[in-house]
């Protein structure tokens, strides 16, 4: 798998609905190069949030295999892979939700801070990581003190600022309207592409999705 940073091979996941068996993941392989942006694009229901959270170790799959920077997972749900996920998640896996998760208790600089030291970046500048996404004078604020926008786009700085090799993005501008959602895109991808960590976006959006090198459609898959 050289060149490669993350693969899935095979990968199913049901779920069970009135005592039916409902496949969501069928049988998908695919893989994502360092530096390169995926588009996870399909109709509702059809598995996008599912599959991030597989791929961050969130939800386990029936079976197949998920490989993050050579390490391979199964469907194992034991402590330690659990640990093991939890840590990938600290230290080499970025996830931006759709609503921003920013603890509420901390200012915008403080959720930087905190997310940066879990990663063990201790030497991170994280007031410019929010005046690079735009939110640097509202460094001090709390999110409820902020637009959505902006707690987005501090959203992106923590996860900028953690020095991923690979972002997980599930609709991050879903709840933005169509002029913040552009600046936030924007953004991400500008960052993105600068410290060349490879990106995952789930999304809706045609126009977003064509940003991305590349497009997955699970609608169509397996």
């Amino acid at each position: 798998m050289s060149g490669t940073l993350l693969a899935v091979e095979r990968l199913n996941l049901a779920f069970v609905s009135a005592g039916q068996r409902v496949p969501v993941i069928n049988n998908l392989t695919f893989s994502v190069a360092p530096g390169e942006s995926l588009a996870v694009v399909g109709r509702s229901g059809s598995g996008k949030s599912t599959l991030l959270n597989l791929l961050c170790g969130l939800q386990t799959p029936d079976d197949g295999v998920i490989a993050i920077d050579n390490e391979s997972f199964g469907n194992a749900s034991d402590a330690v892979s659990i640990a093991r996920w939890a840590e990938l998640r600290r230290q080499l896996i970025g996830v931006v939700f759709q609503q921003a998760n920013l603890m509420p208790a901390l200012s915008l600089v403080d959720n930087v801070r905190l997310r940066t030291h879990l990663a063990g970046r201790h030497k991170q500048d994280e007031r410019w990581w929010l005046q690079r996404l735009g939110v640097g004078d509202q460094a001090d604020r709390y999110p409820d003190r902020v637009s959505g926008g902006q707690a987005q786009r501090a959203a992106l700085a923590m996860v900028f600022a953690m020095s991923p090799s690979l972002i997980l993005a599930d609709e991050p501008t879903g709840s933005l309207d169509r002029h913040t959602a552009d600046e936030v895109a924007e953004s991400l991808f500008n960052v993105q592409v600068e410290t060349g960590c490879a990106l995952v976006l789930a999304t809706h959006d045609s126009e977003l999705a064509a940003c991305c090198g590349r497009v997955l459609d699970l609608s169509a898959a397996g």
